[in-house]
């Protein structure tokens, strides 16, 4: 499947950076402890710009799926119909994650299985975040 090349922008660099080393980071408020993603520059619950960045744990659980059938993506169209499946972090069951979960067949995602988080190359240099099922 086609998958699209992040472009990182000054907010979203050092994620990009992390998944490019293999590790899955969201942003943390020390004000109020709350973890957010995708990157925000303030804390989506209590407004603070004291925001760092914290290593997840990479697993977490299908909450729901649907199937693009009729997308945009110029890159995507050939491998339509596919999945895109609703990921909810262990860490914190308030951030989501979209994956294609690569060989699940189409329409036949496991609605609360356990996932975990794998990176795959999409250019020379660039990682993305995808899931599969543990």
């Amino acid at each position: 499947m086609s998958k699209l090349i992040p472009v990182p922008d000054e907010l979203s660099k050092p994620f990009w950076d992390a998944v490019n080393e293999k590790r899955l980071i969201v942003q943390n408020c020390t004000s109020c402890n709350k973890l957010q993603y995708p990157p925000k520059p303030q804390c989506d619950l209590c407004g603070s710009d004291s925001l760092e960045w914290k290593e997840t744990s990479g697993r977490g659980h299908i909450l729901s799926f649907f199937v693009t059938y009729d997308g945009r993506y110029q890159v995507r169209i050939p491998d339509q119909p596919y999945n895109v499946a609703v990921i909810t972090l262990d860490d914190d069951p308030g951030i989501n994650f979209y994956s294609n979960l690569a060989g699940t067949p189409v329409r036949e995602v496991p609605i609360g299985a356990a996932v975990e988080v794998v990176f795959e190359e999409v250019a020379p240099g660039q990682l993305i975040h995808e899931w599969k099922l543990i």
